[in-house]
């Protein structure tokens, strides 16, 4: 196996759940992205970020510090099934504007669904849900996408979606 580093960005605790338990089952070092240091030792880094309006949260800060030589494995983490194909293109082509292109490989990206608890959320989190649950509300359900379904579906609630056994579709990643 080669020398793999674990290292996620987690605002509210689900990704750091996710990463928690793939260390559990890999051995494998997991860190928050504020506290990795020496990134560039390790031949490959999972990267497991939350996802907050389009961006993994601590992956440019991450890339930043790794060589073209390192292999990359990014994992997202977000509240909308990560099995539909609109929110998969969304998260992708946000991500290859955000990191350089020779570390960008769509077959080392999953994605898991998240949870949201809206009564842990930040007072500027839950105002820009509130602002964007107003709008979607407004919308016919014709125009809806998943995403907005998913908002308009989860809004004001505690939801967990969290799927341990979606971990498995690493297996074929990592080794």
């Amino acid at each position: 196996m080669k020398n793999t580093v674990i290292i996620y960005g987690s605002q509210y605790g689900t990704t750091k759940r996710y990463a928690e338990y793939l260390s559990e089952m890999t051995g494998i070092e997991a860190v928050a992205f504020k506290e990795a240091k020496d990134i560039d030792k390790y031949d490959r880094v999972i990267f497991m970020g939350a996802l907050y309006a389009g961006s993994v949260l601590g992956l440019k800060k991450t890339v930043s510090k790794m060589s073209p030589k390192q292999e990359l494995v990014i994992v997202t983490v977000g509240l909308v099934d990560p099995n539909d194909p609109e929110n998969i293109d969304y998260i992708r082509h946000s991500i290859k504007e955000r990191i350089p292109a020779d570390l960008y490989d769509e077959t080392r990206i999953l994605h898991l669904q998240g949870a949201i608890d809206y009564s842990h959320l930040s007072l500027k989190h839950r105002m820009m849900m509130a602002v964007i649950h107003s709008k979607l509300s407004k919308m016919p359900e014709e125009k809806l996408n998943t995403e907005a379904k998913t908002i308009l579906a989860t809004y004001g609630k505690k939801e967990d979606f969290v799927d341990f056994k979606s971990l498995e579709k690493l297996g074929s990643v990592i080794k």
